[in-house]
Parts: C-alpha cells; sequence; structure tokens
C-alpha cells in the first residue's frame, strides 16, 4: 500500500481505503495459520515536514487452539497512529517518528508490525473437547475427571493397605516385642 506524499499535501486531511493482502504473515515464525486480506483504512494530515497517519486494520486470521490445536478464527481490529517526516534530524525512535526518503511512502511494513502485535499469546475453541482430537492413543486414554478420581482414590487405598502390612526390615526384630511377655 503505496502512497505518495505529494497527494497528501494536496488533498489533506487525505482519506483512504484499501483492500491489502497479507498473506506472507503464514510464511513467518508466528501462529497464525492463514490470514487473508485486510482492509485498511484511515486518514493523514501534514504540519510542515511531518505526516500525521491514523490507520485502521480490520480482518480475521486463523490461530491453533492451545488445548486441541484445532483452527480457531481470530477476528481483530486495531486503530494505530503513525508519523512520518522528510526532515532527518525529526526522526526519532523515542517519540516513533520514522524518517521517508523517498516521495512515496509503504505502509505495509507498519500494516504488518501492527498485525504481529496483535496476535494473543493463546485462543481458545469453545465447540471442541479435547476427546473429540485425541480419543485414545497407544500408551494413554484420556480419562472423564471422575474416572480418574475414582481410580486415583482405589490406588490410594491399595497404597496405604501395602504400607500397614509391610514391616521396616530394620525394625523386624521389634514387631514381636509387645506379644512376647518375658
Amino acid at each position: 500500500m503505496k502512497i505518495a506524499l505529494q497527494r497528501i499535501k494536496v488533498n489533506e486531511p487525505y482519506s483512504f481505503s484499501e483492500t491489502v493482502d497479507v498473506s506472507e504473515l503464514e510464511q513467518m515464525d508466528n501462529d497464525i495459520r492463514h490470514i487473508g486480506e485486510v482492509n485498511v483504512n484511515g486518514d493523514a494530515n501534514v504540519d510542515k515536514d511531518l505526516y500525521h497517519f491514523r490507520i485502521r486494520i480490520k480482518g480475521t486470521m486463523v490461530l491453533p487452539c492451545a488445548r486441541t490445536l484445532v483452527d480457531v478464527p481470530y477476528p481483530f481490529e486495531v486503530e494505530v497512529y503513525e508519523q512520518f517526516t522528510t526532515a532527518s534530524y525529526k526522526a526519532s525512535e523515542e517519540e516513533e517518528i520514522h524518517f521517508v526518503d523517498r516521495e512515496v511512502l509503504d505502509l505495509m511494513p507498519y500494516i504488518k508490525e501492527n498485525i504481529l502485535l496483535e496476535v494473543p499469546l493463546r485462543v481458545f475453541s469453545n465447540d471442541t473437547q479435547i476427546e473429540d482430537v485425541v480419543p485414545e492413543q497407544e500408551g494413554f486414554t484420556v480419562l472423564e475427571e471422575d474416572t480418574y478420581l475414582e481410580q486415583e482414590a482405589i490406588q490410594h487405598e491399595k497404597f496405604e493397605e501395602e504400607s500397614k502390612e509391610k514391616v521396616d526390615p530394620r525394625l523386624s526384630s521389634l514387631k514381636d516385642y509387645f506379644n512376647n511377655n518375658e
């Protein structure tokens, strides 16, 4: 998405609206499984050598569920403010004023950056249960919580019984101490 700086000066305030393809974000090392086109609109103003942009980005990305790894559509909408300047001495990282050394400004890197900032740490699918995805495999089974608690109680009882019956070999000579009336 490229905008000529001269067009902004002539048509101030300059408004724009476009649908852009950001599908290359899928190839990057992130959780985005699919993202198609996103709607980008906004407006720009000029104050001497400083260009102020208000950009609204809206779209849907597909992310993996944190529990089951199934695809979860995640709609997002973000509004960002970016500042650009053609004067190199006004550019500043602390104030986030970006230097532009050409007559055409490419907004795509800033759009992609802000989309990546919107990716949440985790998403969860409300429709899918873990039993639907992983019912049983070799070496493990998925149990209901009640079944698991019952099995744990049975194992605990067995352990208690075994520990009562066993006598520490170091103390075996004392086990009959009170039984002998000598």
